[in-house]
C-alpha cells in the first residue's frame, strides 16, 4: 500500500495538487496544525510578521531583523492561514522521496541492518562525496541528530524527520 500512496502523492505534487490536505497523512496534518497554532501567537488564524517575531522571541531569538521577518512572510502568496501554511510545507517536501526509499538508501551503508551508521563514516561520506557538506552543515547535522555514546547515528530517525518534519521521539 505504501508505494501506491507515495506514487499518488508524487503525481499530485507534480501537477499542482487540487487538495493540499490529500498530500499528507492525518497525523501529519495534526502535527502541522499544532505547529501553526504555536506560531499564530495572537490566535487570529493568520501568521503575521508579529506572530513570527513573538514565537522566535519565545525561542530566545530576540534580535530578528524586520527584513528577515518580511522575507519569511513573503514566501507565501498571500496571508498565511492554515491551508497556505500546509501548502508551503507541501511545496518544500514535493521533491523529497518517500521515507522507505530514503531508509533503503541508508541500509546500503548498514549491511548488518542495525539501524545505525557510525558518525565518522557518515561524516566522511557527507564531506567528501557529491554535494559536500560544509563544516557548518555538519555541526548543524550533529546538533539535530546527535550520535549516541558509542558514536552511532540513528539513520531511521533522520529519514523520519526528512519526510515528516520533526523528531518522532519528541
Amino acid at each position: 500500500m505504501a508505494p501506491k500512496k507515495a506514487k499518488r502523492r508524487q503525481q499530485q505534487g507534480e501537477g499542482g495538487s487540487s487538495n493540499v490536505f490529500s498530500m499528507f497523512e492525518q497525523s501529519q496534518i495534526q502535527e502541522y496544525k499544532e505547529a501553526f497554532t504555536i506560531i499564530d501567537q495572537n490566535r487570529d488564524g493568520i501568521i503575521s510578521k508579529d506572530d513570527l517575531r513573538d514565537v522566535l522571541a519565545t525561542m530566545g531569538q530576540l534580535n530578528v531583523k524586520n527584513e528577515e521577518l518580511e522575507a519569511m512572510v513573503k514566501e507565501a502568496s498571500g496571508p498565511i492561514n492554515f491551508t497556505v501554511f500546509l501548502t508551503m510545507f507541501g511545496e518544500k517536501l514535493k521533491g523529497a522521496d518517500p521515507e522507505d526509499v530514503i531508509v533503503s538508501a541508508f541500509k546500503v551503508l548498514d549491511p548488518e541492518a542495525t539501524g545505525f551508521i557510525k558518525k565518522e563514516f557518515l561524516e566522511e561520506l557527507l564531506t567528501t562525496q557529491c554535494d559536500r557538506f560544509t563544516p557548518e552543515e555538519m555541526t548543524n547535522l550533529w546538533a539535530a541528530f546527535p550520535p549516541d555514546v558509542a558514536g552511532n547515528v540513528d539513520y531511521k530517525n533522520i529519514c523520519y524527520v526528512i519526510t515528516h518534519g520533526e523528531d518522532k521521539e519528541e
